[in-house]
């Protein structure tokens, strides 16, 4: 048995009680310093503690793990996520889902991480995925469609995820353009599609879905506490990250067929509907530069229609939006 193991095994079996180091130790066989270091390894990997001086240590809390058979018990969909593989850790779940696609994984096919050691964002950004306290996921998709209705997808994606997440958590997020979810300013999720296309056609498209769910604020770096939140800190209870699961694939699911019938004009209205970017005085970084005005609506391709304060109108397809508080 490992020292992990053991050391486990000595917390768990009278969780209520406090266990000594020096127990520990001798129980272990081993040194003070590696029961400390031992502790900080299990608290990386999701296990929080009560460390009392002259009392020692007693478990507060196991970490969730996510498991195939309780996903796919919980989902109530046809198609997305029907499929599902589970990793420990990876770099991204990106990457992981374009190995599947390119070994012809069927549309749905469903890649989550419980830690991601590099995640992506938009434009290269690193994208902050500690172990077992968030949704980091990627959706094989394959739609029927030329490449430059792509961003159309990522839109619908941010409806999915914004409207399962009011539904499951009562948290209000709001839509920010063109793939982030905002909660009282702050972000708690973000969506990256990226594809493969073939003669101007798509061949296959992976729908990544990063949300921010049981982090605590002592979680993030300090980089991010003015710009990240989490669905536990806004609803002050932890959140079933499987529940959370199963609503955004039932959401999407029934999106994608919208989109795939209808075409993107009842998805424009439902994302219009949750956004927290129309109406508001936006600053947009652009490669050519920033566009100063007020966002009013998308336009047919999903890109954001800008009025700027020479009386004209500016279509965005690609940039960074600042919100003017």
């Amino acid at each position: 048995m490992s020292e992990k193991e053991t050391l486990l095994d000595l917390l768990l079996a009278n969780p209520q009680e406090f266990i000594s180091g020096e127990e520990i130790s001798r129980r272990l066989s081993v040194s003070r310093t590696a029961v400390w270091k031992q502790i900080n390894k299990l608290r990386e990997a999701g296990y929080e503690f009560e460390a009392v001086p002259h009392k020692g240590y007693r478990i507060l809390r196991k970490p969730e793990r996510l498991d195939t058979l309780s996903l796919i018990k919980a989902m109530k969909t046809k198609t997305m996520g029907q499929k599902v593989k589970i990793i420990e850790s990876t770099v991204s779940t990106q990457e992981e889902a374009k190995l599947l696609a390119e070994e012809d994984a069927p549309e749905g096919t469903l890649v989550i991480a419980e830690e991601q050691t590099g995640g992506k964002g938009r434009m290269g950004r690193k994208w902050y995925s500690p172990k077992g306290k968030g949704i980091w996921m990627s959706l094989v998709l394959r739609p029927k469609q030329p490449m430059h209705y792509m961003p159309q997808l990522t839109l619908m994606t941010g409806v999915a995820v914004c409207r399962a997440v009011r539904r499951t958590t009562g948290v209000m997020a709001g839509l920010k353009w063109p793939n982030d979810l905002l909660v009282n300013g702050r972000k708690i999720s973000g969506i990256l599609l990226e594809s493969a296309a073939e003669d101007e056609y798509v061949r296959y498209c992976i729908a990544g879905i990063g949300i921010s769910v049981n982090l605590d604020p002592q979680d993030y770096p300090e980089a991010l506490t003015d710009v990240a939140t989490s669905l536990k800190i806004e609803a002050g209870e932890e959140v079933d990250r499987v529940a959370l699961i199963a609503a955004v694939l039932e959401e999407f699911e029934v999106l994608y067929a919208l989109y795939q019938q209808e075409g993107f004009g009842p998805i424009a209205s439902l994302w219009e509907a949750l956004s927290v970017t129309l109406g508001k005085s936006v600053t947009v970084n652009t490669a050519r530069g920033a566009v100063i005005g007020t966002a009013e609506k998308l336009d047919h391709s999903g890109a954001l229609l800008i009025a700027t304060g020479e009386g004209q109108h500016v279509s965005i397809f690609s940039g960074d939006v600042e919100l003017k508080r």
